[in-house]
């Protein structure tokens, strides 16, 4: 068959090999990050809404109420009892101290 398209402008040469050239194929975690949601709050900035979760003075996690806050918070304390776990109220501005349930 190469014999026959040697005259022809298309021929590949005897001493080279046809190279199929693919598209980018994407990783997998590639793919992951296009599903991730792209709203991410910043943890340097204070809500101004809603309840966060505290960690060792760090901001850790956003919720629309009080007593999911708390049940995280005590997850947490449940696996990692020397964190210091805090719920912060953003509209009045307190934090509260979560203790772990005994």
């Amino acid at each position: 068959m190469l014999e026959s398209r040697i005259g022809t402008q298309n021929a590949i040469p005897t001493n080279q090999v046809a190279m199929k050239t693919f598209k980018h194929k994407p990783n997998e975690t590639q793919l992951l990050e296009e599903l991730r949601p792209r709203n991410a709050q910043r943890a340097d900035i204070i809500p101004t809404e809603g309840f966060t979760m505290v960690v060792d003075g760090k901001l850790k996690g956003n919720f629309s109420d009080e007593q999911a806050a708390k049940a995280a918070g005590e997850e947490l304390l449940e696996k990692f009892p020397m964190l210091r776990v805090e719920v912060y109220n953003a509209e009045t501005k307190v934090r509260t101290k979560v203790d772990a349930i005994s």
